[in-house]
């Protein structure tokens, strides 16, 4: 693995308020309600609030393996650099590679509704059009592109405006929906519970869809390497977001149950919140809570834009693909050509995606397909965090819990629901998904062949990280800070 060795990133540039503003943005919580209510409804039915519920937990585990494993390795690849380092540098690639095609593959799921919503505040009749909401969207792409090539602060400010406004309307309708009476269905404590899921097979879908919703979170470990504090910060952050969106993502999907009838959630399935805000604040609600999507989504394209242009970055920089992609601009320090390179892609995917029929179909697929990829990476993430930490869990009840029993369940869960999934997905769906990955076993094999050194790691060990950090600390030079030292990788 090469080491932060010459022009990197901007350090420091985030504080941890900017790094959990960025986690609750990536989770994009109103855009995930909107455009995946109707997909997890669709699937479950009433189990959706527990569907929820049931994959907040393992993905807390997941969380804890990335705040983990941040501590010990600064490195802006993430799950890259972790995976390649404890399992397999292979795997390590493929962890990689399902972050930026899935990230990608949301280049047009996040953008075509941005492009719906801003029509719909105009006219309803013009959302529909998939190739005006695409243009639209585009549109919305190329400015959160241009955001996020003007550096880390200008990024923030950008999203702290956006996510700021889209909370502060989330809250005031969250309050709304508690206090109005319902017309869809009373709320039932059963739909926290497993009986509302169609067997194991159901469970699994619904969890697979659940998954895209908390995703995103993480992109606070890409961050790291511009993050003040970073091995504590990022993954604080993480676990501090996914408590927030869980906290929006339950009042919400249950006040759909309660409020919004079945028939509704079907023929509004590309934002169902805005039917909801109609029922809660008739008139205005529907266009407030359009505005927050809107938001949400532009917000989460910055993220994304920043989790697959960072992933890409480290990868060039350990030429496990072109070394061009680790170039970083001399005036923003940002990481231009791998922008550049992700800005060309998604356009000509925007044109692509006419191909698969309205903004619904595209959203369908493209959710299960991306699910699968999360599933691969995360999953890989919580065994890199037992494997890293091996030595140090039987030290206390804490350890063990929290740095072995969770991220292993966390892990095991992803698998499961990808395994599981296979079976019940549309044939488009697995191939966006399956066919993704295995378009990344051609760069690593040529750049494995190349003699790239990052299929030849120092391995990732925490015991030897904190044995180092503790000379340091009685040599009196206080802690190493391996964003800036070669121990980042190197060691």
């Amino acid at each position: 693995m090469s080491s932060n060795a010459g022009r990197g990133l901007t350090p420091n540039a985030l504080s941890t308020f900017d790094t959990i503003v960025m986690a609750v943005a990536g989770s994009a919580p109103a855009y995930s309600l909107a455009a995946t209510t109707a997909v997890l409804v669709g699937a479950v039915g009433f189990a959706a609030p527990a569907a929820l519920l049931y994959c907040a937990i393992p993905m807390l585990g997941i969380a804890l393996a990335f705040g983990r494993l941040g501590r010990i390795d600064v490195n802006a690849g993430a799950s890259y650099s972790w995976v390649g380092r404890t399992l397999h540098p292979f795997l390590g690639f493929l962890s990689g590679w399902a972050l930026v095609i899935s990230a990608t593959i949301f280049m047009v799921a996040g953008s075509v509704p941005a492009g719906a919503l801003t029509l719909s505040l105009f006219d309803a009749e013009l959302a529909t059009s998939t190739a005006l909401a695409t243009l639209v969207g585009a549109g919305w792409f190329l400015v959160m592109l241009l955001v996020v090539l003007g550096g880390a602060r200008l990024t923030v400010r950008a999203q702290l405006l956006m996510s700021g406004v889209e909370l502060l309307v989330l809250v005031l309708f969250a309050f709304g929906a508690l206090l109005h009476h319902g017309s869809a269905a009373a709320f039932d404590w059963s739909w926290l519970g497993f009986g509302h899921f169609d067997g194991v097979s159901g469970f699994a879908s619904g969890a697979l869809i659940a998954a895209f919703y908390y995703w995103g979170w993480d992109v606070t470990s890409n961050l790291s390497e511009e993050t003040r504090n970073s091995r504590r910060t990022a993954g604080l952050a993480g676990l501090v977001g996914i408590g927030i969106v869980f906290l929006l993502f339950e009042v919400f999907t249950i006040a759909v149950n309660v409020i919004v009838s079945a028939g509704d959630i079907e023929k509004n399935s590309a934002n169902v919140l805005a039917v909801l805000g109609e029922a809660i604040w008739p008139g205005l609600g529907g266009k407030l809570l359009v505005v927050a999507v809107m938001l949400s989504t532009i917000a989460t394209l910055e993220t994304t834009l920043i989790q697959v242009t960072r992933s890409l970055f480290a990868m060039g920089r350990d030429r496990t693909l072109p070394s061009a992609l680790g170039r970083v601009h001399r005036r923003w320090n940002t990481p231009w050509v791998a922008i550049a390179v992700v800005g060309a892609v998604a356009l000509a995917m925007f044109v692509a995606a006419n191909a698969l029929g309205s903004v619904g179909d595209i959203l369908s697929d493209a959710v299960a397909a991306i699910g699968l990829q999360i599933a691969v990476y995360y999953g890989l993430a919580g065994i890199a965090a037992v494997v890293a930490y091996r030595k140090m869990l039987l030290k206390s009840p804490a350890d063990f819990l929290l740095g072995g029993a969770w991220p292993l369940f966390g892990a095991l869960f992803m698998f499961w629901i990808f395994y599981e999934s296979l079976t019940e997905l549309s044939a488009t769906s697995i191939a966006i998904g399956i066919g993704g990955l295995a378009v990344g076993l051609v760069p690593m094999i040529w750049y494995w062949k190349q003699g790239s050194s990052y299929y030849r790691p120092a391995k990732l060990d925490a015991t030897r990280t904190i044995e180092i950090d503790e000379s340091y600390v009685n040599s009196g030079s206080g802690r190493p800070d391996y964003a800036d030292d070669a121990l980042a990788t190197d060691f």
